[in-house]
This record gives C-alpha cells, structure tokens and sequence, in this order.
C-alpha cells in the first residue's frame, strides 16, 4: 500500500510541478527559464502541450522535476542561519544561475 501511495504522491507533485511550470513560462519566459533552471527549447516544449499530454507526462513514476541543490555551497547558503538571511537567499540565488540549464537533446 505504501508503494501506491508514493506513486500518488508523485504523480501529484509531478502535476503540481507542470501547471507551476507551464503558468510561469506562459507568464514570463526569461524568469521561469531562469527560476526553473531550464533551456528554451524546453520551456518552449513546456509551454506548448496540451492538457492530456501534461496529464499523461505527470502520470509517469518518475519524478519530473530535481533539486538544484547538488552543489554543497548552495544547499549550506541557503541552510545557514545567518543574521543577514536576504543575503543568503541573494548569495543562493546566484550560485543557481551559474548551474548550466537543462536542455532537449
């Protein structure tokens, strides 16, 4: 029962990730490639399908979006308890756009 439940939940966060997605790049290109940490080709893949095809894209077991936490320095900025928690968040921030975008290939 558990494993079912974890599909589940996966595949709502999936969903959940997909609409965010989609409503961002639809709103504002630039920022949600940038927040996202995706390429336009995807973006632009992102923003094109249909409502089934993102249903049926979330209903996969795998999960669809990834922490972009793998690099020690952002995870422990954003983790440490600074006085100046703007500036940790600011630093992060920065850290993250200097990661290389995820792409179609």
């Amino acid at each position: 029962m558990k494993s079912i439940e974890r599909l589940d939940a996966l595949r709502e966060v999936n969903l959940s990730y997909l609409l965010l997605a989609q409503n961002m790049i639809r709103d504002d290109l630039a920022e949600a490639m940038l927040r996202l940490g995706i390429g336009k080709d995807v973006a632009e893949v992102l923003a094109m399908i249909t409502p089934a095809q993102l249903m049926k894209l979330a209903d996969s077991n795998i999960m669809l979006c990834r922490f972009r936490f793998d690099d020690h320095a952002i995870l422990s900025t954003l983790t440490h308890h600074a006085k100046h928690a703007e500036m940790s968040h600011m630093q992060a921030a920065l850290l993250l756009v200097q990661q290389p975008v995820e792409s179609i290939q």
